[in-house]
This record gives structure tokens, sequence and C-alpha cells, in this order.
């Protein structure tokens, strides 16, 4: 009897005040400024979905993929909402993993959606993921100190350039490096800005053959030159530096230059968050002249695990979190500067917008000019800019990053890192096999 006492308590808990069914969503997403922001804004969404409560796991972005990977692979049930990546939709769409969001409601505007964007979270066009904000990569600067060395940031810098203008503007006495790039070890932190440098370089990954090509000229070339850069040029402990690490480090004022997602953009002209707010220039990410910049291509993007048996009322958080509405709403309380990016082609025709985002038309161009479909200067059989469209990447990846992120320390050399990159990644294509 007391055990039914109890259970039908349990019951009544899940009732809200109107008496209608209360559901719970849980929620994992990254710790990204863009995220955090949603949170604080839930409200907007719980009163006008009074029966739906939300609950979130909030995740560093090597501990999300990870946990979120293990959760929808074993079927887990542990989400209702997965925060997830270009790389991951098709994948795991392909697997049956996730549900199609075909009811997101008539005045959601799919059709808004940035095609590049949509396309990387779609099978068979149909979306399978929403996307939260979308990004490439660029180059942000401090313009305060260009000037001060006499130096012209160009449209489309070339590596030579910034590799010069890193040195001339690092001060070490002074606290200012000439250079922040990422250097946590990770298929989506240190190998996402690598991949790209090296597509620049004209490295690949994969041969047509599937064949790894870190036994090749050009990955020497990149993995030196970003080690040689790093060691002259960069912030010490770089190999603890991802994305909201050299936030923090070019917000604080203690880098001339750094290439990262173009979603920083609204984080460092914003003067509640960076002491350099008014100082901030932009161009494109670097080339070397060989017809490929180091632009990659991403999109957060909210997805609903086929194992939830909330869907509905996901799908409902997912429309709210992705729509024009929620854009406005942040417009609203935080300013358009600090509207998700990346997403609508709504956004970049909106003249507030672009009046107080002078970065947007920058980061137009190069979300349009990274290509998943022709990501090197040779030719590849996978799809992806800064991964490999794969189920095998994502510990490739990680792997192949711990060994760059040792040459980076000092732990191992270039050399070393390069023929353990290209050993463990041969080892693992024969296995899944690819190579025979």
């Amino acid at each position: 009897m007391r055990h039914l006492f109890g259970a039908l308590m349990g019951a009544a808990c899940l009732f809200t005040a109107s008496g209608a069914l209360a559901e719970t969503l849980t929620i994992a997403t990254v710790n990204n400024g863009d995220m955090i922001r949603m949170q604080g804004l839930t409200d907007d969404f719980t009163k006008a979905n009074p029966g739906i409560e939300l609950k979130w796991v909030t995740l560093e972005e090597n501990v999300l993929r990870q946990k979120v990977t293990t959760d929808i692979a074993t079927k887990g049930g542990q989400f209702d909402i997965l925060t997830i990546g270009t790389y991951e939709v098709p994948i795991w769409a392909k697997k049956g993993w996730l549900v199609p969001l075909d009811n997101l409601g008539a005045d959601y505007d799919v059709d808004d959606l940035l095609p590049a964007i949509r396309s990387g979270l779609s099978v068979d066009g149909k979306l399978y993921a929403a996307p939260f904000y979308g990004e490439s990569s660029m180059t942000m600067y401090r313009k305060d100190l260009f000037e001060k060395a006499g130096l012209t940031m160009p449209e489309k810098p070339t590596w030579d350039f910034i590799i010069d203008a890193a040195k001339k503007l690092t001060d070490k006495a002074g606290g200012t490096y000439g250079i922040c790039l990422r250097g946590k070890p990770g298929w989506g932190e240190n190998m996402a800005i690598l991949t790209v440098t090296a597509n620049s370089f004209g490295a690949r990954w994969f041969d047509e053959k599937w064949h790894p090509t870190f036994d090749g000229p050009e990955w020497k070339d990149m993995l030196t030159t970003y080690v040689n850069l790093m060691k002259e040029a960069g912030p010490p402990g770089a190999t603890s530096n991802g994305f909201n690490e050299n936030l923090a480090l070019f917000n604080s004022g203690k880098c001339a230059m750094w290439i990262d997602a173009t979603v920083a953009a609204g984080f460092v002209t914003d003067p509640k968050e960076s002491k350099v707010a008014d100082k901030v220039g932009f161009a494109l990410a670097p080339n070397k002249g060989l017809g490929k910049s180091a632009n990659w291509l991403w999109a957060w993007s909210l997805a609903i695990p086929a194992s939830t048996q909330k869907t509905e009322a996901a799908e409902k958080f997912v429309a709210w979190a992705t729509s024009k509405h929620y854009t406005e709403l942040v417009a609203s309380k935080e300013g358009w500067a600090h509207v998700p990016p990346g997403t609508r082609k709504s956004l970049y025709e909106n003249p507030q917008y672009l009046e107080a985002a002078p970065f947007a038309k920058l980061v137009l161009e190069s979300i349009n000019i990274a290509d998943p479909q022709h990501p090197t200067v040779k030719p590849v059989p996978y799809v992806g800019v800064q991964f490999v469209a794969i189920p095998e990447f994502q510990g490739l990846g990680t792997q192949v990053g711990q060994q760059f992120a040792a040459a980076l320390s000092g732990a191992s050399t270039v050399d070393a890192a390069l023929d353990a990159a290209q050993r463990s990644t041969e080892r693992e294509m024969k296995r899944a096999g690819y190579i025979k």
C-alpha cells in the first residue's frame, strides 16, 4: 500500500496547475555563449507551453560529443533533444537514430534556411536537425596593433602574411601574443583548424582510394608551420586552448590575431564581454594561393533522438529555439548583433542586423566559400570540410588531434606525430574495410 501511495504521489508531481500532464525535456547542449544565452530566454517558451518543463545538461564540447554519441548509439534515452553538428546529422539519420523534422509548424519557413547549412543537415531532402547557429571560420585581428606596427590586413590574407604579422605583433613581455589558434586535442577542437589549414596547404586526409596521406609533404609543411608559429607567436599552454579559451584570451587583449569560428564575431565586438570590442577587424580565413582558404562549415543544431518518448514536445522546443521569433526575441533583449548567426537568408537581408553587425557580409561570404563536396585542392572520396563524413572519423580525428597536440607541446616531434597519425589511421581504415 505504501508503494502504491508513493507511486500516486510521484504521478501527481507530473501534473501542472491546470491539470494537464507535464513533460520534462532533457536537453544536452554545449557551453558556448549562444547556448547559455538561450537558456536565459526560455521563459518565453515555457510561458507559451505551460505543460513542458526543461532540464539542461550543459557540457564542454568534447564531453558533449562523447556523451551524446554514447547515449544515442546505445539507445540510452537519456536526452530528448541533442545539440549536434553537421558531422553527426547525416550519419546518424542514415542509421535511423534521429527523428525527421517534418512538424516544426506552418510558420517555421524551412526554405529560409541558408542552402549550405540546410543541405548539411538533410538526408534525401529531409531535415533531421534544425540549425541553432551556423558558422565558418575567419581571421579576427586588432586594428590598433596593426596600425601601430604599420601593417595592413588584406581582405584575403595569405598564410605567409599571417605568419610574418604574428611574429611582428608578438610582445611576450607585455603579455600580447601575435596569434591564438586552437591546440586542445579533439576532432572538433584542434583538428577543425588543422584540417582546414591542411586543406589550404594542399593536403587531404585520404587519397581517392582511402589511403591516409599524413606521410606526404603537404601535411609536414602545414604541421611544421603551425608548431613553429605557435611556439614563436602563440600563448603558453596552447594545448589547453579551444574555442572558449581563445575567446577569453582575445577579449582580454592578449591576442593580436585569432583564426576561428565566425560566430565569435558577436562576442569579440561586445563591449560587455570584450576589452577590445571597438578595436576588432575581420578578414577571410588565410590561404596559400592554391585555391582553398582555411574555411570550415559547421552548424550547431538541435536534433531529436528516435529513442525519446516526447517527440511532440521536443518538436515544439526545437521549432521555438531555431525560429525567426527566437531571433527577434534575442534582438529585443540583447540587440541585433547578438542574434544567432549563419542560419537564415532573411537575417542577411535584414537592414537592422546588417547595421548592427558590420561583420555580417564577411560571415556569409565565409560560409558560402566552404565547399563540403570539394574541400581540398586534390580530389578526395569524402564529403566534409573540417571533418571526413564517415562514422570512424570521430575516433580518428581525436586520435590524430592528440598526436598533433603532442607535437605542439614538445612531447613529440612533427615527424613522429605525422608517422603516428599515418600508422593509426591506416590501421583503422584497414580494420573498417576501406582499404585492404
